[in-house]
């Protein structure tokens, strides 16, 4: 059985405003998207995750393209699925973004995907695009932060860039806190975290199924 959240019923009191600051400036975010109850509950699953021994080490590329650069990144991650109830609530949730962004921004969004991921202290993701234009399917890049502890100098903040360069943005990865951004417009990196940080990170998707190729691949 799916948990409820009260936010499930009242994301609508800020997705509009997620959808005016996607298509002015290309990313929004805000402190308490996601209740406390619902950030206890995924951060109690991910416990549980890491005590199954299930998280991997994180890599870049896809397919034959996939490859670990300790250089580049250094968490770890699992990808989410909707048998467990934790995981399954939040993914709801996320159903209902990507129909009211579709609603909203005409985007065609298809599917979403996510993973927990877990930072140890040290660890950190080089600046990057989470889908370049034009070649990839990855439109608009979400993350949920679930660090209830979190305090200034303890790093890990998500660093988003201007086009041609200059920071415009460091957000705290404070528990409840969720962001939205272009994926193939904003450059963006995690620097060096000092302790534990763990946030989901997911991509709402376009669909490039052709007769020759599937996508996602299976």
């Amino acid at each position: 059985m799916i948990q409820s959240f009260p936010e499930l019923a009242e994301f609508s009191a800020w997705i509009d405003e997620a959808a005016d600051a996607l298509a002015e400036h290309g990313w929004f975010w805000r402190a308490d998207a996601v209740s406390s109850a619902q950030v206890a509950a995924l951060s109690a699953d991910l416990d549980q995750v890491i005590d199954d021994d299930r998280l991997k080490r994180a890599g870049i590329g896809r397919e034959r393209d996939f490859q670990v650069d300790r250089d580049t990144r250094g968490d770890w991650i699992f990808w989410l699925d909707r048998q467990r109830p934790a995981q399954a609530a939040f993914l709801a949730q996320a159903e209902q973004i990507r129909l009211a962004l579709n609603r909203r921004l005409f985007l065609a969004l298809f599917e979403f995907e996510a993973h927990y991921a877990l930072y140890p202290p040290g660890a950190f993701y080089r600046r990057h695009f989470d889908s370049f234009r034009g070649t990839a399917n990855r439109m608009v890049s979400l993350v949920l932060y679930l660090n209830h502890d979190w305090r200034p100098g303890d790093g890990g903040e998500l660093v988003l860039y201007q086009p041609g360069g200059d920071e415009m943005a460091r957000i705290a990865p404070r528990a409840g806190t969720l962001v939205l951004f272009r994926s193939e417009e904003i450059e963006h990196e995690v620097p060096p975290t000092r302790i534990d940080r763990a946030s989901i990170a997911g991509w709402f998707r376009l669909n490039t199924t052709t007769t020759d190729h599937l996508d996602p691949p299976r």
